[in-house]
């Protein structure tokens, strides 16, 4: 049997982090999930209940926000509890097992607020100053090779491959 959802969609609010009484993460949320159909020149939305736990919960709690663009994985749990009213309450929420953010950190600030911060964090950059952002230090080439470059460029001939190599 398969369980399996994934989803792209935009926060509806800012996720809200909270614990367990053992200590564990969880974070609830609600993704609008454009449908692939318009209705009547209307793009028409779903809102869909999530949860998650655990470091995946308190990073998206600590690194999104209302509107982000985001992506889930993971599979549909249904549950029930008696209301204050004595009623039966029936859930159904997706459960993440990966949570992707597939829009840039400030994706939605950068479109409002033209800044002179940079983002070299990947490229050994440190701050310097608060008004001139940052600046890159000085002497640090990454020891890996590019990935557009051709690993066979400098090679003579054809590349021979032991038969005991192959994986099949």
């Amino acid at each position: 049997m398969i369980n399996r959802v994934v989803l792209v969609g935009r926060l509806t609010k800012d996720p809200e982090l909270r614990y367990t009484p053992n200590g564990i993460a969880s974070c609830r949320f609600t993704l609008a999930v454009n449908r692939a159909f318009k209705s009547e020149g209307e793009q028409q939305a779903d809102f869909i209940q999530c949860v998650a736990w655990r470091k995946q919960a308190e990073n998206l709690a600590n690194f999104q926000r209302k509107g982000n663009l985001i992506g889930v994985e993971g599979r549909i749990q249904t549950g029930s509890y008696e209301g204050q009213n004595g009623q039966r309450i029936y859930t159904t929420d997706v459960v993440a097992d990966s949570i992707q953010f597939l829009e840039h950190k400030n994706a939605s600030e950068n479109a409002q607020n033209s800044s002179n911060v940079r983002s070299d964090t990947n490229r050994g950059a440190s701050p310097q100053n608060g008004s001139e952002g940052f600046k890159t230090a000085q002497n640090t080439q990454p020891n890996y090779t590019r990935v557009d470059e051709d690993p066979f460029a400098n090679s003579k001939g054809p590349i021979e491959v032991d038969p005991d190599d192959l994986p099949f």
